[in-house]
């Protein structure tokens, strides 16, 4: 009899478990719903500043790397009798001001003043860091301080955003900058990678368009262009043709759009079309190194070249051809990857394919390689 009441009484006690348990499941369910109601946001705002806190560490890794590959490369290349840590510090600071253009009347020329006393600015302290440089190591240093400067603002504006979140405890201000957090980091990490590039003199992929030109003009005599741009002629397709592009084999991109001026003007605008190659950011789904044809003046940067460029063509009605070479920002400013290099023939075909069909035997053109030369020669 006494086992049969304890058997009854440990099965009420097992049916009424499960109950307890779901009340208990229930009320903290009802418990965090309403600390989501009010706290929810701040709980989301804390998980957010967790995300960038760690992209911040990472980003400060990558630029203390690129400060010291940078300090370690002048003190190789440029024999300093003493320590450059102090200057290169000073000068990942630099910052440049732009013009005003309240009144854009001639600010493409006060923009090009303020940039060329910019890169003179740059050559002079690279020069007084590693006196024992060449005119070639002197670009490519400065390329690799442009690099090593680039990482440095990425991390402070990264570091800005973040403390003015946590200080304000401002969902909008962290939410901005996280979900900008993935392009901001696939950036930071190209110019990691250019910042070696530049370091060991390699060929990068902005200078796709250089390559072209650079292989056009290969074994043939070449003449000094302004400013710091190199041209050659030869005869392709039957026409007279102008290659352009920046003086290599140093990191550099010249002034192609003063380079094209004067041939147009010394040619006496006698020119049937001209054809500029460059690389150009690809979309997501298209194919490193797809080449792409289209018209206009294909050059990057402020937009100076680009205005001279243009001026040029439309004082002599000159037709533009552009042709492009697709690849994202980690291609461009990375060592050159092998499906560039394909490319690069692909594009000389394009070249001469414009030539033919747009251009009558015996007519002059203008082929212009633009991009960083650094790693290609003549």
């Amino acid at each position: 009899m006494n086992a049969l009441v304890a058997t009854s009484t440990l099965q009420s006690g097992l049916m009424q478990l499960p109950i307890d348990l779901q009340t208990i499941v229930s009320l903290l369910m009802y418990v965090v719903f309403i600390v989501f109601i009010f706290y929810g946001q701040r709980v989301q705002l804390y998980v957010m500043l967790r995300d960038v806190e760690g992209s911040l560490y990472k980003l400060r890794h990558i630029k203390e790397e690129g400060r010291k590959i940078t300090i370690d490369t002048i003190k190789e290349i440029g024999k300093p009798q003493s320590d450059p840590t102090g200057r290169v510090d000073r000068f990942l600071d630099f910052f440049t001001i732009a013009p005003q253009n309240l009144d854009p009347a001639g600010v493409v020329w006060k923009l090009e003043h303020i940039l060329d006393v910019r890169d003179d600015r740059a050559k002079d302290e690279v020069k007084m860091m590693a006196p024992s440089a060449d005119e070639i190591q002197t670009y490519n240093l400065e390329n690799t301080l442009e690099a090593a400067m680039a990482l440095n603002y990425i991390y402070k504006v990264i570091r800005h955003f973040y403390l003015l979140g946590k200080k304000t405890l401002s969902l909008y201000v962290i939410m901005q900058i996280q979900m900008l957090l993935p392009l901001i980091m696939r950036e930071a990490e190209a110019y990691a990678s250019a910042l070696k590039a530049f370091a060991y003199g390699q060929p990068i992929g902005d200078g796709a368009g250089a390559l072209v030109a650079g292989r056009l003009m290969h074994g043939l005599e070449t003449r000094e262009m302004p400013k710091d741009c190199v041209a050659a002629t030869l005869q392709l397709e039957g026409r007279t043709t102008f290659v352009i592009k920046a003086k290599g084999p140093g990191g550099n991109v010249g002034k192609p759009g003063d380079a094209i001026k004067t041939i147009i003007e010394e040619n006496e605008g006698k020119i049937s079309t001209l054809i500029m190659i460059d690389a150009a950011a690809k979309l997501e789904g298209e194919e490193v190194g797809e080449v792409a044809e289209g018209i206009g003046a294909a050059i990057g940067g402020p937009g100076v070249d680009q205005f001279k460029i243009e001026e040029s063509i439309l004082k002599y009605h000159i037709p533009v051809n552009a042709i492009v070479i697709k690849e994202d920002i980690g291609d461009a400013v990375s060592p050159m990857r092998k499906e560039i290099i394909d490319a690069v023939d692909k594009a000389i075909e394009r070249v001469k394919q414009v030539i033919l069909e747009r251009t009558k035997e015996g007519e002059k053109v203008i082929v212009a390689g633009i991009g960083n030369t650094i790693g290609i020669g003549q």
